[in-house]
Parts: structure tokens; C-alpha cells; sequence
């Protein structure tokens, strides 16, 4: 199997993870087992102490000096800011508002792209992100509508913030792929994002009773500490050391896809007309933006 295949495999696990999230991080949070810059550190903690392990048992990689600003930039960008925009946003906006929003990643990726490493911005990109946020949005807007509410307004701003940074993030954490090994990388943006982040959630931390949890909120809560945390940053991580930001960020738009057939597995959702039609219009978009020869004579 080639390195192309194996980080489209990582992304489309990645995209599984994420879709599987949106149900079961909300069974911690809308019941305030932990509020959500607890949750915050202490999926930061998880990450330190994992990352830190695997490091040690299979990597032994030392870091130079002067790439410390940029991992420092990558751990403001891609956990910090990113995870305390989307908690708070969450809490301010409604799903269907934050799930939209989160379809223009892919677009602020080819944007910073094409600015910060010069990845150069192709009609059949564009065509592939359209395509694809097409299809996404016709799945997320099947469960409601878009709405501007006043009282919505600071979540979809912080939402949008979120997808900003994440967008930024993966973009300037690629630079680093090439010089190191993915688990290094990922290793100190988690260690200095817990130095951002902990004074924010300390508080959070200390107000959470263990004693109620039940069986399901400790799975949730192990669930988003292993797998959406360490497993995705890590995957995402080895992806990026083979295929372009743009291509990893494409692959949001199987996020609702997931989500959509998790649902029905559990008899929450049905398969429609509208589930076989986002689903096609998505893995074209996909299709697109990956494929490396353009299928466009004049490009």
C-alpha cells in the first residue's frame, strides 16, 4: 500500500472519530459533568502523557531551538485557541449553525495555503471544496436551518474563529512534518498548549464531581481522551506529513457523512434520497481536491 493511501485511510478514520463525537462528547457536556474548559485540559493532559509516552518508547527525537516559536504557534492555533473556541461557541450556537460554519475550513485552508507555503490554488480544487461543502451542507441543513439569532451571534463568531485557527494550524504544522517525525511534532504542540490553557480551565477542573459519573459518561469521557483527541492529532499529524493541508482538511465534510450513519445504525435517522445524494457529492469533492493530475486540460 502506498503513503498516499495509507494517509487517505488516516484522514477517513479521522472523519469516523469526529462524526461519532458529535454524539457522544454532548452526553458529558449538556448535562455539565465537566464544563467545557475543564474538558479542555484534561483532553490536553491525556495528550501530553500519551504523546509524551510513544515518544520516549519509539521515537527519541530531539527538537532544534529555533523551531520552538513555530510549535509554540502551532499549539496556540491548533489546540488552544481552536478547542476553547469551539467549547464556548458550542455553548452559544446551535449544532446546525456550528456544523456550517465549520464547511468554510476547507476554503480558509486553501486561502493559507496558498499564502503561507505558496500551495498553489487549482480550478479543480475550488470546483472539489464547492462540491463538497455542497454536499455537506445539504446533510446538515436536512435537521433544521441556518439561523441568526442575536443571542447566537458569539457562538457562530467563536465557531468561526475556531475554523480559522484550526485552518492556520494546518498549515503552519506542515512546515514541521517535513524536519520531524509526526509524534515529536505533536508531542510539544500538545506540552506548551497546556501552558495556554490551564489557567483558563483550572477552575472548570476543580468543579467537577467524579462521584456522579455514570458508566456512559466515563466511556464518553475516555472516549474523547483517547480516540478525538490523542487518535486524531496523531493521524492527522502522519497525513500531513504526506498529503497537502488542503486534502486534510477536505475530509471534514465526511464529519456530518458519519454522524449521519451513526444515527441510523442506532434508528435516529433514515436513509433517503437526500443521504445518497450529500453522501455522492461529497466523495466527489473529495476526489477532487485529492487527486493529484488535474482532470482539467488547461491547468
Amino acid at each position: 500500500m502506498s503513503k498516499v493511501a495509507k494517509a487517505h485511510i488516516a484522514l477517513f478514520l479521522v472523519a469516523l472519530i469526529y462524526g461519532a463525537n458529535y454524539s457522544i462528547a454532548k452526553l458529558v457536556l449538556d448535562d455539565n459533568y465537566i464544563l467545557p474548559f475543564g474538558f479542555i485540559v484534561f483532553r490536553i493532559l491525556s495528550g501530553v502523557g500519551l504523546f509524551w509516552f510513544f515518544h520516549l518508547v519509539f521515537v527519541r527525537e530531539k527538537i532544534k531551538k529555533e523551531d520552538i516559536p513555530m510549535l509554540f504557534l502551532c499549539a496556540f492555533f491548533g489546540v488552544a485557541l481552536n478547542q476553547m473556541c469551539f467549547f464556548m461557541g458550542l455553548k452559544y450556537t446551535t449544532p446546525i449553525n456550528a456544523s456550517l460554519i465549520m464547511t468554510t475550513t476547507p476554503i480558509l485552508v486553501l486561502v493559507a495555503s496558498a499564502i503561507l507555503i505558496k500551495e498553489k490554488i487549482t480550478v479543480q480544487k475550488l470546483i472539489g471544496i464547492v462540491i463538497g461543502a455542497f454536499g455537506a451542507i445539504i446533510l446538515i441543513s436536512k435537521g433544521g436551518s441556518f439561523s441568526l439569532q442575536r443571542d447566537q451571534l458569539l457562538g457562530d463568531a467563536l465557531i468561526f474563529i475556531n475554523a480559522i485557527s484550526y485552518g492556520v494550524y494546518l498549515v503552519l504544522v506542515k512546515k514541521l512534518m517535513k524536519r520531524y517525525h509526526p509524534i515529536t511534532v505533536v508531542k510539544w504542540v500538545f506540552t506548551f498548549s497546556i501552558i495556554i490553557v490551564l489557567p483558563f480551565g483550572w477552575n472548570d477542573v476543580k468543579t467537577i464531581e467524579w462521584s456522579t459519573f455514570t458508566p456512559v459518561i466515563w466511556f464518553s469521557f475516555v472516549y474523547v481522551l483517547i480516540a478525538v483527541t490523542f487518535l486524531t492529532y496523531l493521524l492527522n499529524a502522519f497525513a500531513l506529513k504526506i498529503v497537502n493541508p488542503s486534502v486534510t482538511s477536505i475530509y471534514i465534510y465526511f464529519q456530518p457523512l458519519f454522524a449521519s450513519f451513526i444515527a441510523l445504525t442506532f434508528g435516529k435517522d433514515e436513509l433517503n434520497i437526500i443521504n445518497i445524494l450529500a453522501g455522492m457529492l461529497i466523495f466527489i469533492g473529495v476526489f477532487l481536491v485529492s487527486k493529484e493530475n488535474s482532470i482539467f486540460q488547461n491547468e
